[in-house]
This record gives structure tokens, sequence and C-alpha cells, in this order.
């Protein structure tokens, strides 16, 4: 057998070995790795490499060496999944660095952090008083969490409306210019509705690109030409000026009203809308 095809075909098997491997470590190591399983994917790396360009290598020898490398891993996080002890061991708990506003010098030191580097972790997340803080501790992974005093808080969408129902993630329709049909089931919308929307936008569906729909049935489209947009509906708009008007009416007509029990029944309906209209709101002019 030519050399480089020796080469190719240990280098591919290496390849599918190494993907399988990451597949059972799962996305947790992927996306968060210890020191040890740190050095686990250097050595790995370097005993893969040095498998698919030397030949006089035993390849049984090196994917025996590989898998221990890279199970151990694996039986260790196993472990830790079903024993806390274990996993304090190995993964190390959090430390306080700031309980109630109050810096915990002592913790500090047994982390071997300096003030100055505390200060500088604060100043990266934007935080540069430590009296705005209530609650910061280090994380087992080295990352600094911060969470500050009520009053320097920065206000959220809640605290503005606070009747606004909780919105889920949109679904996403077409790709690529074809209907999903899964998830337009999941929101208890059919094809039917959706071409009808598309239709109300002037869009045909060969020319959408990617196309979401909201909790609320709102669809947004992006199309493949995007010197061309898809026309915008106005049906919420439409709706809070039909809630203003009919209110302005009510008021009118209990001002009007003749007899007091007529000036009473516009008064309370026109209240009635004012508030209806208050919470919808937020979602009708967003």
């Amino acid at each position: 057998m030519p050399q480089w095809i020796e080469v190719a075909v240990r280098s591919f098997a290496i390849i599918i070995g190494l993907f399988l491997i990451t597949k059972l470590l799962g996305k947790k190591q992927l996306s968060k790795l210890s020191f040890f399983e740190y050095i686990v994917g250097i050595t790995v790396g370097d005993i893969a490499g040095t498998l698919s360009m030397d030949r006089e290598l035993d390849l049984k020898n090196g994917v025996t060496s590989i898998l221990i490398w890279s199970l151990f891993p694996l039986v260790t996080s196993q472990i830790s999944l079903h024993n806390k002890k274990f996993r304090d061991f190995v993964e190390g708990n959090s430390t306080v660095f700031v309980r109630e506003g109050k810096i915990l010098e002592d913790n500090l030191k047994k982390e071997k952090y300096t003030i100055d580097e505390f200060l500088e972790q604060l100043r990266k997340k934007d935080i540069f008083s430590v009296e705005d803080i209530e609650f910061a501790t280090l994380e087992s992974n080295g990352e600094l969490s911060a969470l500050l005093k009520k009053n320097k808080q920065p206000a959220t969408y809640g605290d503005l409306y606070p009747d606004t129902p909780d919105q889920k993630e949109p679904q996403t329709v077409i790709m690529d210019g074809e209907i999903l049909d899964e998830p337009l089931a999941q929101i208890g919308l059919n094809r039917a509705w959706l071409e009808a929307e598309l239709e109300k936008r002037n869009v045909l569906l060969g020319n959408v690109f990617l196309a979401q729909v909201n909790v609320w049935g709102e669809i947004s489209v992006d199309l493949y030409n995007d010197h061309i947009k898809a026309a915008p509906l106005k049906e919420k708009m439409l709706t809070f000026v039909t809630l203003e008007k009919c209110s302005s009416d009510f008021s009118f007509l209990s001002v009007t009203a003749s007899s007091g029990g007529n000036r009473a029944f516009y008064q309370s309906a026109m209240s009635s809308l004012e508030e209806l209209s208050g919470k919808l709101r937020p979602l009708l002019k967003g």
C-alpha cells in the first residue's frame, strides 16, 4: 500500500474515532473544560496527530491509549452525577467573595485573589463600585458572578409592565423555502394560515429564506433577495387605535347622556376600555 494512502486511512479512522468520543463526552465538555479535561484534550490530540503521521507506531496501542485518556473524564463525570462528595472533590465548590454588601477578605486570600484582581473582574462586568454589590461568588470554573443591590439593578420590561404575559421562544416555520410542519403544529397553526400570511405580504414561499412565528402569532420573514422587503402589517396598531376610539366615544356618550343610569353605564364601559387598553399597550404598540 502506498504511504500516502496508509496515512490517509489512518487519519480518517482517527478522525471518526475522535468524533465518536466527543459525542460520548457530551456538550458540557465542549463548553466548560476543567483543568484536567483541558490536559486530556491536548494529550489526546497529540496522540492522534502522531498516530496519523508516524507509520512505525502500532495503531492498536495508540487507539488503546486514546481510549484510556478519553474514557477517564467520561467515567469521572458519570460518578460526579450521582455522588456530590466526589463532584465537589473533582470540580470544586464556589467561593463567596461578597455577602450582604460586605467583602469576605478571608475567602479572597483562600482563592489567592488580590483586591486588584477582584476589582478588575468587577469592571469587566461593568461594576465599578463595591457598594453596589449585594452578593458575589467565584464559581468552580473560575467565573465571577455578581448580584447588584435592588436599587442598582437596571429596570427591566417586567418592572415597567408587570402584567405582561411570559413570552416563549419563536418557532421557525419556513427554512430555505420549505415549510416546517412540526413547529407549526406546536403553536397550533397550519399551512393554510401560513400561506395566507405570506399572501398578505405579497411574498412567494420560494422567495422566503427564513420565517419565524412568535407566541402572539406574529410572523417575521427574511427573503433571499435583501433588496425586497415584505409589506408590514398594521393589525396591532389598528386594534389599539380602535380601543382608543371606543373609549373616547363612551366618554362623549357619558357627557351627553340624558339619564344618570346611562351616564354611569357609559362611564363604566369607558373605564373598562381604558384599563384594557393600558394592559394591551405594551403588546399592541411594541
